[in-house]
């Protein structure tokens, strides 16, 4: 299809039509995306919606012509139209005229998206060189120029900083600099503030914003977040296997879906209460004044000019059938407090399990606690080994602590375990890549669970997941918690998943414990301003579906 112009209908900025893409797999075309159609105009921001593996990405990144495989193609009939130009088909001449140009991305993780080898300036100086022609003092000052733009502390410091030296957050808007740097017309925005905290997220939405009404571009987010949704978009497209299912202003869709699939996205937020445990239940970890100090060397001879508290002077006790939400931003201390419990990490300080002392153990003399005290990771994919089949990474625990007998009492263990996590056992011979996110960490709780430990520590569970796949999650947590009686220590920045599992919360803060107290008393009337900046972060943008109806 050659490229072509056409008036612009209203103020229109991109039309797409008739939208699909298909994949080669095998000698099989397989449909990603199926029949998308929508319109972005000025100042608008829209909202492509929808689970893992919906077509929200493939959609972002067909607009600017980015299609991820060799064998992607878009059918006869695919229309993307920029401001009367038409993508689909143009030549490479036209692409890159709009590419990074009038639109630029802002994409999901930005460690892996920005170049580790360069510093801050030179990654957002090749945009300037490549797209405006400046040189390089034009160039440095325009960079400071969009670096305080994005509200980037310390500015001019940052410019010969590499991507490892900031923050999440700082990265982010390291990204949305870059993305700026030309003065776009539409900003696609994927996933943009999934692995932040709930405070920097709240920060780059509102960032976001501003920006927006400030340079008056088009906005298209793309999200599994509805609580985003609801706080910042205009318009809402929900999509499901490679097809938009409902569309419209969101006030109105979230009112009044008119689609299952919408009805299911709008009630998957994680609801229930925490299973209460016994007023005289076993106390299963205690622990008193315990400290993870890194020391900060400097000099030729590399001398402790100074220490890193990540976790200083912490005390907690948690009983069989409890579960101690841990919560605060990145850099609080949180998961080096929950690795520090399980032996993991060198502490100082007294820890606990079922009263006897674990400072002092050798790792011999820890290795037959280990079967009853356990750990889930957040990532999933990460942590599961991609060259062993799921029997293999379930079973590996048995082999190691001697249990299970032969290999098919093994199998027999592991088909249980399977199946209390709602998994089938046929599945069982099968590699983690094979699966789902949500399929994937509840092979990672199994692989916890068939060892029947008493403690678990859940290092942020469900961050990485969807909101849908979040709420069985949490779900079958509390189901298996109800079940063994076990004691949990639930790491997460998503305090929405803390209130529906978690019966004590420990709030951190550089290292330290600035509130601690029942779940409910705590939420209801946090007695801290960082507590409550956490809590105005998480549920202002939470607004309930009954909110939305009301209003």
């Amino acid at each position: 299809m050659s490229p072509e112009a056409k008036p612009i209908t209203n103020d229109a900025l991109l039309e797409v039509g008739g939208l699909g893409v298909d994949f080669d797999v095998g000698g099989r075309r397989i449909s990603a995306l199926r029949d998308a159609a929508f319109t972005l105009r000025r100042g608008e921001t829209l909202a492509l919606v929808g689970e893992s593996g919906s077509g929200k990405s493939i959609t972002a990144l067909s607009v600017l012509q980015l299609l991820p495989y060799p064998t992607a193609s878009h059918p006869p009939g695919s229309s993307i139209r920029f401001r009367g130009q038409e993508l689909v088909g143009a030549g490479e001449d036209v692409l890159q005229t709009v590419r990074g140009n009038r639109i630029a991305m802002v994409f999901q993780e930005p460690m892996t998206s920005l170049n580790p080898l360069h510093t801050i300036e030179q990654q957002i100086n090749e945009v300037l060189f490549l797209h405006k022609r400046l040189n390089p003092q034009a160039a440095r000052t325009r960079t400071l120029e969009l670096l305080t733009l994005v509200g980037l502390p310390q500015a001019e410091k940052r410019l010969d900083a590499y991507p490892h030296q900031l923050s999440g957050g700082q990265r982010q808007r390291v990204m949305i600099a870059m993305a700026l740097a030309n003065e776009p017309d539409i900003l696609v925005a994927d996933e943009p503030t999934t692995a932040l905290d709930v405070t920097v997220q709240a920060q780059i939405l509102k960032l976001l914003k501003e920006l927006q009404q400030r340079l008056g571009m088009a906005i298209l987010l793309i999200t599994h977040d509805l609580t985003i949704v609801r706080k910042f978009a205009d318009q809402v497209c929900v999509m499901t296997q490679g097809a938009i299912v409902e569309a419209g202003k969101v006030a109105d869709v979230f009112a009044a879906p008119a689609h299952a699939y919408t009805r299911k996205l709008l009630a998957a937020e994680p609801k229930g209460k925490p299973s209460e445990a016994r007023a005289d239940a076993p106390v299963v970890l205690e622990a008193e004044a315990v400290k993870v100090w890194f020391p900060i060397k400097a000099g030729f001879f590399r001398r402790t000019i100074g220490h890193v508290k990540a976790v200083d002077g912490i005390s907690i006790s948690i009983r069989a059938g409890e579960t101690l939400g841990v919560v605060g931003e990145s850099g609080s201390g949180k998961s080096t407090l929950g690795y520090a419990l399980l032996r993991l990490q060198r502490a100082e300080g007294r820890i606990a399990y079922a009263g006897r002392n674990l400072q002092g153990l050798t790792w011999a003399d820890m290795r037959p606690l280990r079967r009853e005290m356990q750990v889930v990771f957040q990532d999933p994919f990460s942590s599961l080994s991609p060259r062993l089949s799921v029997f293999q990474i379930i079973e590996e625990g048995l082999r190691v602590h001697g249990l299970g007998g032969s290999e098919a009492e093994r199998r027999e263990r592991v088909a249980g375990a399977l199946r209390e996590v709602g998994l089938d056992p046929a599945s069982m011979d099968r590699y983690p890549h094979e699966f789902s996110g949500g399929q994937r960490q509840r092979i990672a709780i199994a692989r916890a669970m068939v060892l029947e430990p008493r403690f678990v520590v859940l290092d942020e569970p469900t961050s990485a997941l969807d909101m849908s796949v979040q709420a069985q999650i949490v779900d079958l947590l509390r189901d298996l918690q109800q079940k063994h009686g076990l004691a949990y220590l639930f790491i997460s920045h998503d305090l929405r998943v803390v209130r529906a599992l978690a019966d004590r919360v420990l709030v951190m803060k550089d290292g330290r414990v600035v509130e601690e107290g029942a779940a409910k008393a705590l939420f209801t009337a946090p007695q801290t301003d960082y507590t409550r900046a956490l809590i105005a972060a998480a549920f202002d943008l939470a607004v309930t579906h009954e909110h939305a109806v009301r209003g």
